[in-house]
């Protein structure tokens, strides 16, 4: 097995970049560079003129990036999109891509907290060099944003006697390590679906810790401006809370789906919307993390 796939194999890979429509001179941006898996199949449809920059925030994904000239690692949040394509003096691109899963290397490395099936510290930070923990926000945060933080991003309705929960133990206990944090979230979580449960309990943390939603709606709307006429945006959603904003922001061209129309009632929006694309049955059974994914492809109209 390649190093690439320990790492994190690469969900509707041939679909994804297809909807790119990559040619010899494009100049492409890959947001969430992961284990690179997307951005070689990205490079290995550009010509010698053509040039990819790819994004991460995470110093363990640099190690990933490939010696090729056409090839720009760029180590940040792809919410400074805009200021980074700036200072490689960029002022359009012909495609841009986001597969914004979670990498399938963060989910199984028992050291960064992103799994209930491991006992470590309550970290979960994409980027490890600094930022709040997700120690640090059970300690430390008010109980009524811990509960608007597990209904908005777990969706779970247990959301308020959860925090409730929390506020009562780290009273007494302060929360480190994952086990501490299961102590309190299991009893809340029915043990036919408790798997399920938990998942979305480590979902909404991670989605707070790492500001998923903030960054991803910035992102979106610098995209918006670096898009040349005619070129694509490619998404990946994994689940309602953000393949709702890409759905509101293809269709609307802004985050809250506020549709604005002409004098003649048609929709005035940025884009075109290609088309969406869900995982094939074979997929499905090769890359389970596939099958809660959404493929959507939007085209910048021109000018």
């Amino acid at each position: 097995m390649s190093e690439e796939l320990v790492y994190h194999t690469p969900v509707m890979l041939k679909e994804s970049v297809d909807g790119m429509q990559i040619e010899a001179d494009s100049i492409c941006v890959d947001v969430t560079f992961g284990g690179g898996g997307h951005s070689r199949e990205i490079l290995g449809r550009l010509g010698k003129k053509g040039h990819l920059y790819s994004f991460d925030q995470d110093e363990d994904a640099e190690k990933n990036a490939p010696d090729d000239k056409r090839f720009t690692f760029v180590r940040g949040n792809f919410r400074f999109l805009y200021n980074f394509m700036r200072y490689h003096d960029v002022e359009g691109i012909d495609a841009l891509l986001a597969d914004l899963g979670v990498s399938g290397h963060h989910f199984d490395d028992e050291t960064r907290g992103f799994s209930f099936r491991f006992d470590a510290e309550l970290d979960m930070r994409m980027n490890k060099r600094g930022g709040e923990t997700a120690a640090d926000l059970l300690n430390n945060a008010p109980e009524e944003k811990l509960a608007k933080i597990f209904k908005l991003y777990g969706e779970l309705n247990c959301s308020r006697k959860l925090a409730s929960a929390i506020v009562k133990r780290r009273a007494t206990s302060p929360f480190r390590r994952i086990n501490d944090l299961l102590e309190v979230a299991k009893p809340f979580c029915p043990p036919q679906r408790e798997k399920k449960e938990l998942a979305k309990v480590f979902q909404a943390l991670r989605i707070e810790i790492n500001k998923e939603v903030e960054s991803l709606e910035e992102m979106l709307e610098q995209a918006k401006e670096l898009l040349k006429p005619g070129g694509r945006l490619v998404v990946i959603t994994y689940h309602s809370i953000e393949d709702r904003i890409v759905k509101n922001f293809m269709k609307s061209g802004n985050v809250e789906g506020i549709v604005e129309k002409d004098f003649f009632g048609c929709v005035k929006s940025p884009f075109d919307v290609s088309k969406i694309i869900v995982p094939t049955d074979d997929e499905m059974v090769k890359n389970p993390r596939s099958r809660s994914a959404k493929l959507r492809i939007a085209i910048k109209k021109g000018e």
